[in-house]
């Protein structure tokens, strides 16, 4: 788990393309996200549980409701459900809705989609701030084993 010191540290020395920003009030819903930054580029990040184990799930907000079950189908997986709060926090130490959009040490599934916007935001393991990143460091710094495209 890294903290958003350490994630800033390791995002500076890999040459990433972002800010961290601080907010005054965890972001809660879109209506809260909306205080900050454009919610069209929120980039939610999920912990999904395969056969295969943990993985993250990053993915356009514009995307709306996902359909796990086609992602799964696509992946060809048996299996692929969001994981459990608990499991998530045992295994990353972040609890779900902190879940960072880099550092963390599962296979990555990523929606393309991202790739069409200059910047991208999402969680950084705090509550209380938000990385804005450009998509291509995301995908670049994420052990990504399958892409989401339309």
């Amino acid at each position: 788990m890294l903290t958003p010191e350490a994630l800033d540290t390791y995002l500076h020395s890999q040459g990433a393309d972002y800010t961290l920003i601080r907010q005054d009030i965890p972001i809660r819903s879109a209506q809260d996200a909306a205080q900050y930054y454009d919610i069209r580029f929120a980039a939610p990040t999920l912990v999904v549980q395969t056969e295969k184990g943990l993985m993250s799930l990053i993915y356009s907000a514009q995307r709306g409701r996902l359909d796990l079950g086609a992602i799964r189908d696509a992946m060809g997986l048996e299996k692929l459900k969001l994981a459990d709060r608990k499991k998530v926090e045992k295994k990353t130490g972040y609890q779900t809705g902190s879940i960072p959009l880099v550092g963390l040490d599962l296979p990555c599934i990523f929606d393309d989609r991202l790739l069409t916007f200059d910047y991208i935001y999402g969680g950084c393991g705090d509550e209380l701030r938000t990385l804005k990143i450009s998509p291509g460091d995301v995908k670049r710094l994420n052990p990504v084993v399958f892409t989401l495209t339309d």
